[in-house]
């Protein structure tokens, strides 16, 4: 390395010393892997100029839920030394990439594949604008519809100037886990591999079950939530909530469509399970609630055993969408997490959204 990478690097090491400090905890020897990458690359990110333009390589950390990976990233972030960066839930980013690709193709529903790949380009041109640092918090594909444009999507950021930096439950080798579609994933793994360096962070403890404000840095609306049972008053009273009146149902527009809700209050809404979950919603859906109301309440939640696959993965999407932007969420029925899920190919999934779910008060 040359000096000016070389205190890059060793200032890096250095905030990562000081911010698990400050949260009372020393760095998990598992996740020291992934901080002495972090740290190298910022060294690297420090070198890159005028006589090098070459970005460094990209780097994909994955692991089981809990193990601190948010947290790594958001501290790596906060210590660089460039503006240039950014940090986007990849929920959030691939719906602003569907809007934006659908605001460049000409007609949506007859384009040509060359069509949709510059509409991808110039989308992700306006998203990213002269961002040098891209970090994806909790990459995964299962939609095999979206496979092709998430594919689109990687190819693009690794063609470019960024150096791209995402987190994942899952190894590059086990995205798009249905086996009917995994095939359509597999040019993207193998770029990924191929581009990125992959860093495993798999130690034995998972630090949102270990402690609430844990290593992931919980957050702060989200544990202000909490789990009840179906007709808990007091606990209701106790969250400054009251049961809604039949008098306050009332329609939600989200992109054209309605969505029946219980009740909507100021920075308040209700809605069911089966509307929210079971309905034809999207995880673009549950962002737009999000940006809209400050607590979402979801009533009639049963033991995810109980509902069909695309209710719980739109229920694990719910879940993801309110602890990243910080929504306080109740549930009200059944313990979701009261059994083995019966579709393998989101146990990974149910596992970070039990995890999440555990940072929530139970009464």
């Amino acid at each position: 390395m040359t000096d000016r990478a070389t205190k890059q690097y060793e200032t890096m090491q250095a905030h990562f010393r000081r911010a698990a400090e400050q949260r009372g905890f020393a760095v998990d020897p598992a996740q020291r892997p992934a901080v002495e990458r972090l740290s190298q690359l910022a060294g690297e990110l420090a070198r890159v100029g005028l006589f090098n333009r070459h970005p460094p390589r990209h780097v994909y950390l994955w692991g089981p839920v809990g193990r601190g990976k948010s947290w790594l990233v958001d501290t790596f972030l906060d210590g660089l030394a460039t503006p240039r960066a950014r940090r986007l839930h990849f929920h959030d980013f691939f719906r602003r990439l569907h809007e934006g690709v659908a605001l460049h193709t000409a007609d949506p529903h007859r384009e040509a594949a060359g069509e949709r790949v510059a509409a991808v380009d110039r989308a992700v041109d306006e998203l990213l604008g002269d961002c040098r640092v891209l970090v994806f918090d909790e990459f995964h594909a299962h939609d095999a519809g979206d496979a092709m444009l998430v594919a689109r999507l990687f190819r693009t950021l690794l063609d470019r100037r960024i150096t791209l930096v995402t987190t994942s439950n899952y190894p590059p080798a086990g995205l798009m886990p249905n086996p009917l579609y995994h095939h359509l994933f597999e040019p993207t793994i193998r770029l990924i591999e191929e581009r990125m360096d992959v860093v495993e962070i798999a130690g034995p403890v998972d630090f949102r079950r270990e402690r609430r404000s844990s290593a992931e840095g919980g957050r702060q609306r989200f544990t202000q939530g909490a789990r009840l049972r179906t007709g808990d008053e007091s606990g209701l009273r106790a969250l400054g909530l009251s049961a809604p009146t039949a008098a306050e149902a009332a329609e939600v527009v989200v992109h054209g469509r309605p969505l029946r809700a219980a009740a909507v209050r100021d920075g308040e809404a209700w809605f069911g399970f089966a509307e929210l979950c079971e309905g034809l919603t999207s995880a673009a859906d549950q962002l737009a609630l999000a940006e809209r109301f400050p607590t979402l309440v979801l009533t009639g939640v049963p033991a995810l055993e109980d509902a069909t696959a695309d209710g719980r993965r739109r229920f694990a999407d719910l879940v993801d969408v309110c602890c990243d932007r910080d929504v306080r969420l109740v549930l009200i029925g059944a313990d979701p997490i009261s059994g083995p899920a019966p579709d393998e190919s989101l146990v990974r999934d149910l596992d970070r959204t039990a995890s999440r779910l555990a940072l929530l008060r139970s009464t």
